[in-house]
């Protein structure tokens, strides 16, 4: 039986404003104030300081110095940077993944598209967002079988950020559910055929696509 502590009160205040930021309650460059925090939740300013760190190692806010602490910016340089990133290292996760997986590891990865697809064809309200935290479990659900330790915990570190990024990209394109299951369904074919080149492009196009979708949301 494996130990797995619980989550520290840090981790969850951090939890707690994280998800603030990803849907939008908190805004680009809103300062989060300490003191405040601290009584909104009745905890120790001890506590928020360390999840404002968390936060802000998960580049969700920065804290700048005599200023505090504030909400990341999403501009378009930002945010062009954090894509052309992130998708490089899903390409390197998922080609490892296509060239070295063995028989019976990827059941759960297409058990978990199979959940997703059922999600996406619901009538829930949150099926958009249900469907983005459930293709961030199946990345999880790769990282053993890439057996690489430091991309794992970069693309963790990364991943809130592409979450609010994402969140928005779905509040301004009524395509983007369905765009993304077909992305998924092409992504994992190109890992089951053990197809690189195919894994790369629709990696790609899908980072293009939403990069497009979040570069004219934050020109408009």
């Amino acid at each position: 039986m494996s130990f797995k502590a619980p989550e520290s009160l840090s981790e969850q205040i951090a939890q707690h404003i994280g998800d603030q930021i990803i849907t939008g309650k908190l805004k680009s460059k809103e300062r989060i104030q300490e003191l405040k925090v601290a009584n909104d939740l009745e905890v120790s300013r001890g506590s928020v300081r360390e999840a404002l760190l968390i936060l802000e190692s998960r580049h969700l806010i920065d804290i700048l110095p005599r200023r505090g602490a504030m909400v990341a910016e999403m501009n378009r340089a930002n945010v062009r940077a954090l894509y052309e990133t992130y998708i490089i290292l899903l390409i390197a996760l998922a080609s490892k993944v296509a060239g070295t997986w063995k028989p019976g590891q990827l059941d759960p990865l297409i058990e978990q598209l199979q959940k997703m697809r059922a999600i996406a064809n619901s009538t829930d309200p949150e099926a958009p967002e249900r469907v983005v935290k459930a293709g961030f479990d199946l990345m999880r659900m790769a990282y053993p079988l890439a057996e690489n330790p430091y991309l794992e915990g970069i693309l963790e570190d990364l991943q809130p950020a592409i979450h609010r990024a994402y969140h928005m990209a779905l509040t301004v394109d009524n395509n983007a559910l369905s765009y993304s299951m077909t992305f998924f369904g092409q992504l994992l074919e190109g890992v089951v055929k053990r197809e690189v080149p195919k894994v790369e492009k629709a990696l790609k196009e899908y980072g293009d696509h939403l990069l497009s979708i979040m570069m004219d949301a934050l020109e408009n």
